[in-house]
């Protein structure tokens, strides 16, 4: 018996109707991201193939095209990834300022998740910041990581001494609090103070509660510079007493006397893994560093008590000497200033981009004369050309590195920011993997997808597979590139085409939407 079109129609129409008062209900999908080459992040690609969402989690991703939706996005021609996750950002006051918090220097670079709290630096009150982040939204989502220095500062002050016992078991208790609370792990910076005051010791006491909690170690290490050897023997050995995996920061070695050292931490870092030791890094793709004048050259021990300590040893004779010949010391190995580029200083708004050797001949005085003057009124961030392009290269071949920025939340204005705030992971993948073909694609986009969710222990994103939240990038391979340069950093990156947050569109067909679906991400507290 052959039915009539008509009895046909009339009974899918009625069955249609019928199925939501039997309790089952067609599928629903958001929107299909069609036609792309698919980079789940483990590093694995599907040459053409489709990714699915509904209600703001990946439901289907494959070959072929998908689930019906009444919204498609063809991405014939560019690449579908998961979002980018920045493990190192300076972002903590940015992400809660109602005018920056949209962070569109991040989406625009595919960052979807930042990660807070670094170098020490950052708000100790976890639930607190985390309730920021949340009462307004955020551009990307946010994991924070437990300030060692700020927590030192809080229990101790700014102060070069030794914890005593009940100081240190407050701190061990703040910090299993700030775990409960949903912090990821801990940082340090080891090259800032008070987070330098800290010995050995301390930091394995510390670090021991952070790991029985499931969290990280993360350092900005003593030295990178001279010392840099013996910093990576300290964070390996806190890794391995405190039962804590170790991530160091911004891997890198700086000064001209120094190249070549980088490649023997890395032999460091590769035998402790070779032990079953969880030891990681990340990388901004940069030869320049930025932080602050006073971290760059003066040294820890004179900086004890802040700033005002500083200027009255500064005003007394013998230490003050002492100081001075440190500081010029630490010039000389950087040409004398040539390698410090002024990037914000608001007492001499005309010295931002220049370097001091040059300001120094300007103003007839010595490149120590204007150190001084800077640090007396206020202090200064600075750029410091101290790295060789082919460790940087070298270090971003390595499968255990992760893109980082080190930048922060960023709104263009008069000052000459790193540019990495704009471009760091354009720069690896549209530069160093595309481009030069340094490393294979695949390894950069995973460097900057699974593995820095692997790290972290996030488990629900940083990969395009089914469960996973709906953090997605679409960029075109063509045109992907960092347009950020030193000389005019406050420029977004090129070759975004989409990138969602928790499902929702940040960046659509390349330009920011302003949405603010980025969310706290809390860790959940360990058994």
């Amino acid at each position: 018996m052959t039915l009539r079109p008509a009895i046909v129609l009339r009974s899918l129409l009625l069955l249609a109707l019928l199925l939501p008062s039997l309790g089952v209900a067609a599928e629903r999908v958001d929107y299909v991201i069609e036609n792309g080459t698919l980079h789940d992040g483990t590093g694995q690609v599907i040459k053409q193939g489709h990714v699915a969402v509904r209600d703001g989690k990946i439901v289907s991703v494959g070959p072929g095209k998908g689930p019906a939706s009444e919204t498609r996005i063809d991405a014939s021609g560019l690449i579908v990834c998961p979002g980018f996750i920045d493990l190192h950002t300076h972002s903590d006051r940015g992400i809660v300022n109602p005018k920056a918090r949209g962070a569109v220097n991040y989406l625009m670079q595919g960052c979807t998740t930042s990660v807070t709290g670094n170098c020490g630096m950052g708000p100790i009150e976890v639930k607190e910041f985390y309730d920021k982040v949340d009462l307004a939204g955020a551009g990307t989502n946010v994991a924070h990581l437990l300030p060692q220095g700020d927590l030192r500062s809080q229990v101790i002050g700014k102060v070069n001494r030794k914890a005593t016992k009940a100081e240190l078991q407050e701190m061990q208790q703040r910090a299993a609090r700030a775990m409960q609370e949903g912090a990821w792990g801990m940082s340090t910076g080891l090259i800032y103070t008070p987070s330098t005051y800290a010995d050995t010791e301390e930091l394995i006491a510390l670090a021991r509660v952070i790991g029985k909690a499931g969290g990280i170690y993360a350092s900005h290490i003593r030295g990178e510079e001279d010392g840099l050897l013996g910093s990576y023997q300290e964070a390996i050995r806190i890794g391995r007493e405190a039962e804590v995996p170790v991530h160091v920061s911004h891997m890198k070695v700086k000064g001209t006397p120094n190249w070549g050292n980088l490649r023997l931490a890395i032999d460091m870092i590769k035998q402790a893994r070779k032990t079953g030791q969880r030891v990681t890094a990340d990388q901004y793709p940069y030869i320049a560093a930025s932080t602050s004048l006073a971290a760059t050259v003066f040294p820890p021990w004179s900086m004890s008590g802040g700033r005002e300590e500083l200027v009255k040893r500064l005003d007394t004779a013998d230490v003050g000497e002492k100081i001075r010949t440190a500081v010029a010391q630490s010039l000389s190995i950087k040409e004398d200033g040539k390698q410090i580029v002024i990037a914000q200083y608001g007492p001499r708004p005309e010295w931002v981009g220049r370097h001091l050797r040059e300001i120094a001949k300007q103003e007839a005085k010595t490149p120590l004369q204007i150190t001084e003057e800077i640090i007396r009124n206020g202090g200064a961030q600075i750029v410091n050309f101290a790295m060789n392009e082919e460790e940087v290269r070298m270090a971003m071949q390595h499968p255990w590195v992760a893109t980082a920025s080190d930048g922060g939340v960023m709104i263009p204005d008069a000052t000459r920011p790193h540019p990495r705030n704009y471009g760091a992971f354009p720069r690896k993948i549209g530069h160093y993997a595309i481009r030069e073909q340094v490393l294979p694609l695949n390894q950069a986009i995973r460097s900057a997808t699974g593995l820095p969710a692997e790290i972290l222990g996030l488990t629900d994103r940083g990969f395009l597979k089914p469960g996973q939240a709906a953090d997605i990038v679409v960029f075109d391979p063509k045109t992907i590139i960092d347009t950020a340069t030193f000389e005019n950093p406050h420029q977004y990156a090129e070759g975004m085409r989409y990138v969602f947050v928790n499902g929702v569109a940040a960046v659509y067909g390349g330009t920011p939407t302003g949405a603010l679906a980025g969310r706290a991400l809390r860790k959940p507290s360990a058994p």
